[in-house]
């Protein structure tokens, strides 16, 4: 532990208990794995009387293990604020590190899509614009897998965090201001669930130009990307140092029934042959053995009668969204409003998209459809400024 005065775990946990509020950070290693390690953990906590009022901390999962039961708590108990700044994989790291849920999130780059600021502001931007702190940006690139550490690392670390806390505070200052706080803690709270869980059932959605096979070609590529998810997770490695995305579309294209076919298909190694082919020509196998699997009735036929009717929704919310001093990409996408379109054109049940629900269906998403039915009409106002009203 790289501290300053604070003895273990179970007193930071207790003075970020205090404070009502924790900023955490984390320094992880993706690359080659199949999923990020844990490298360090900083936490940021308020105390009174430390330099800038903050106090913070490093705690080091691989040269000096804290025991993460006291913050794995902290994190689960929904009295105490938990500040991220684009926190998703950070939380998902560390909900599996240290066998925790995640309650009461605050993430600063989420809340600041709600204040002006863009939906993907990175931290030192955001901390200069709000703060009017610079924050250096030396380390991006570190190894933070190999020990010991350097100083520049710790600094760097111990500065992504300090500013968190503070940072949090002005956000929500501005967020009360604008009565915006509620909806931007609704936003947060979907960074209570898991992120990063991965079925292997469910792993041939991921591959590209899937939708491009044939319904028996697609049941033999569930059946490769499923072993090869195992695969990875069980020898901790990318699925594509198990088996490339083309090998694997290939391998369901051709279909190949042994060790000696396989080697027809480019890309796929001899050593990967060697080491995995039957595991290979099993799963190929046991997809053709499966019913032929078709993606028809989950996808929407796209209508390119649909296009000025999405631009219209686009134009209406652009201008909701630049006039509530919201960032467009936290309101809606293209396929939001595709979806929504199809749903006005050809009846049936409302999509679930995010476009119609919670405070967004409040902001625009009640007006976007009334637009789309006619009963709204979209005009240039005076300034040149964008106006719903009612059709009359």
């Amino acid at each position: 532990m790289y501290g300053r005065g604070v003895r273990d775990a179970g007193e930071i946990a207790a003075r970020a208990r205090e404070a009502g509020r924790v900023g955490i950070d984390t320094e992880f290693m993706a690359e080659g794995r199949y999923r990020p390690l844990l490298c360090l953990t900083a936490i940021g906590v308020e105390v009174p009387g430390q330099e800038a009022g903050m106090l913070t901390e490093l705690l080091d999962p691989l040269d000096d293990p804290p025991d993460p039961a006291k913050l794995a708590a902290l994190l689960a108990d929904p009295e105490v604020e938990v500040v991220v700044h684009a926190g998703r994989q950070d939380l998902d790291i560390l909900r599996r590190a240290w066998g925790t849920e995640v309650r009461n999130v605050f993430d600063t780059q989420v809340a600041a899509g709600f204040v002006g600021q863009g939906a993907s502001t990175g931290y030192g931007r955001l901390v200069g614009s709000v703060l009017g702190v610079r924050l250096a940006k030396g380390e991006t690139f570190a190894k933070w897998d190999v020990r010991p550490l350097s100083s520049d690392q710790l600094a760097y670390a111990r500065a992504d965090v300090s500013h968190l806390v503070p940072l949090a505070a002005e956000l929500r200052r501005r967020l009360e201001a604008r009565g915006r706080l509620e909806w931007a803690k609704e936003e947060c709270r979907a960074l209570e669930r898991p992120g990063d869980e991965r079925d292997p059932e469910q792993a041939f959605r991921r591959l590209p130009r899937s939708n491009q096979l044939k319904p028996r070609e697609l049941a033999v590529a569930r059946e490769l990307a499923a072993w090869r998810e195992r695969t990875a997770e069980a020898e901790d490695k990318t699925t594509g140092a198990v088996v490339g995305d083309p090998q694997l579309l290939e391998l369901a294209r051709r279909q190949p029934t042994d060790r000696h076919a396989l080697g027809d298909i480019r890309g796929l190694w001899p050593r990967t042959i060697q080491r995995r082919g039957d595991e290979i020509v099993a799963a190929i196998e046991a997809g053709r053995r499966a019913p032929p699997l078709r993606l028809d009735d989950e996808r929407r036929d796209f209508d390119p009668d649909d296009t000025p009717l999405i631009a219209l929704g686009e134009a209406l919310v652009r201008a909701r969204a630049r006039q509530e001093g919201f960032a467009y990409e936290l309101i809606a996408g293209r396929a939001d409003l595709a979806a929504i379109v199809s749903h006005v054109r050809g009846g049936g049940e409302e999509p679930s998209v995010r476009t119609l629900r919670g405070w967004r269906r409040e902001l625009v998403g009640e007006d976007l459809l009334e637009l789309l039915r006619g009963s709204r009409t979209l005009s240039v106002g005076w300034g040149g400024r964008l106006e719903v009203t009612a059709r009359g």
